[in-house]
């Protein structure tokens, strides 16, 4: 058993497969025994990963259900306007923590865009979704399945942070002062012998 569940988080427009985003992990830990090689990720390069996105698009386009199994992999998919948006794991995982990642995805981006999850919207505001599927998945372990807390680590700079900021004094007379302090600190570091 391991924390390493999620194969690949995938983005692809409805209309044409275009890839929108894709994130593909490989789990650091070897599944074979003492005698494994390298974990190598399924699909490796460019042309397979692209090869697999068609096919799971042309399996996915005509069906009304949320779970397939394709290429022996376990697939959880939501469509929503003119995307479809894809979690895969491997056959052996556990379909309600999968699904409850595809949902999580799906929730995360209708909080943050507050409008409709369409590809255009996606592609405008890449990062955050970027940022949004980091703070789910993390090398292919879950970290986090509440859509509200997503966005609130994604769209809010950290508190911590701001109060450090709002004390310092960016004028011009600021930045002089500043380097005033510096110029005296640093005089006294050279007179102690540093």
């Amino acid at each position: 058993m391991s924390l390493f569940t999620i194969n690949a988080i995938i983005i692809l427009n409805a209309d044409d497969g275009s890839r929108i985003f894709a994130k593909y992990y490989t789990s650091p830990h070897h599944q074979g025994g003492a005698h494994a090689q390298t974990p190598t990720s399924p699909y490796a390069d460019l042309k397979s990963q692209k090869s697999f996105e068609k096919g799971l698009l042309e399996k996915t386009a005509k069906q009304t259900a949320d779970i397939i199994l394709y290429d022996n992999r376990i697939v959880l998919y939501k469509a929503e306007s003119d995307v479809m948006m894809y979690v895969v794991g491997g056959v052996d995982e556990n379909e309600i923590m999968l699904y409850n990642v595809v949902l999580c995805l799906r929730d995360s981006l209708h909080l943050l865009f507050k409008q409709s999850v369409d590809r255009r919207t996606i592609l405008e505001n890449f990062d955050l979704v970027s940022l949004a599927i980091d703070e789910m998945v993390d090398d292919g372990i879950i970290l986090e399945t509440d859509p509200t807390i997503i966005v609130q680590r994604v769209s809010k700079a950290p508190t911590q942070d701001v109060a450090q900021l709002k004390g310092i004094d960016l004028s011009e007379q600021g930045m002089n002062n500043l380097a005033q302090f510096g110029k005296a600190k640093l005089g006294d570091w050279l007179r102690q012998g540093l």
